[in-house]
């Protein structure tokens, strides 16, 4: 894989790490690092096995759709990974080279650990800030950032970073990001939560389905509620990103087409049949009901002309 040396890759031990250069980053961005590190998200549980992580990623429609779309032999980033859960989806088939990148080195270390606890060699997690990412520019055929721009300080200057990483003659962009309006409904249980003292948490559906997993809970708990840095937004602000830096637009997932057919395929990699900004607002006001278990995130696809 194409990296520079200032990227630090995650080996066999956390203790082997040195930290990549960040020696402008910002407190904003600090405290999101100390958050993670604080309790690394999402967590992996005693139990889990690449047979259990395949069966997850199996149940969620847009990460069968994104394997299905990427093609064997792609080299893939998944800037922002966490602790790498999609990354080694993602690199359990399809004889893919695929990087895992995060600001936070608590979390690495987990993805890298069971990388190897589930036998997945083509995978490599790499510490770097998004921001300032340590990485070759234009060397990935597909670029997925997803639940993580709307945690820096300026999600537009983020995106430009990380779009200079897609190969430049036609590779993709999956941008996951908290819609404005989706978001609503969270944005007012977390009023009532923090009003409360964190002890009312009003339809919640997630926070009601964990009950029985503690660690899981509170983990969501703390990525919904306490967050130290949040932003949110539209469909036409992304396209708006999109064309400042050079990139195509082909369409969201959900769909912010209101009468849309299910996505078959590798169709999440092909332009939408159309895009009118009175229908995309239509379908962004539905996604506020449609969008309440992924906390109002939607995606974004485009590639790079």
């Amino acid at each position: 894989m194409s990296f520079t040396p200032a990227t630090t890759a995650v080996g066999q031990s956390p203790s082997a790490l040195t930290r990549s250069t960040m020696t402008d980053a910002d407190s904003r961005t600090e405290a999101v690092r100390r958050f993670y590190t604080q309790a690394p998200f999402p967590g992996y549980g005693a139990r889990d096995t690449l047979t259990t992580l395949r069966a997850r990623g199996g149940r969620s429609e847009f990460a069968r759709l994104l394997d299905q779309a990427i093609p064997d032999g792609a080299r893939v980033l998944d800037l922002g990974c966490g602790t790498g859960q999609m990354a080694l989806y993602l690199a359990a088939s399809g004889n893919r080279d695929v990087v895992g990148a995060d600001l936070t080195r608590a979390s690495l270390a987990l993805g890298a650990a069971a990388a190897r606890r589930f036998g997945i060699d083509r995978v490599t997690f790499v510490e770097t800030d998004l921001r300032r990412p340590a990485l070759r520019a234009g060397s990935f055929d597909v670029v997925l950032c997803s639940g993580v721009l709307h945690h820096t300080p300026d999600p537009a200057a983020a995106f430009a970073a990380v779009a200079g990483l897609a190969r430049p003659d036609g590779g993709v962009l999956v941008i996951g990001l908290y819609n404005a309006y989706a978001r609503i409904p969270h944005r007012l249980r977390r009023l009532v939560a923090r009003a409360t003292g964190f002890r009312i948490f009003p339809r919640d559906p997630v926070l009601n389905d964990r009950r029985a997993e503690p660690a899981r809970r509170d983990a969501w708990l703390r990525d919904q509620y306490l967050h130290p840095e949040e932003h949110r937004h539209t469909v036409g602000a992304v396209q708006r990103w999109f064309r400042a830096n050079g990139v195509c637009y082909l369409r969201t997932f959900p769909s912010a087409l209101l009468a849309d057919a299910p996505l078959q395929g590798n169709a999440l990699f092909t332009p939408a049949e159309d895009d009118w900004w009175l229908e995309r607002g239509l379908a962004q006001l539905a996604w506020m009901t449609s969008l309440a278990r992924e906390g109002g995130l939607f995606v974004a696809v485009g590639r790079r002309a």
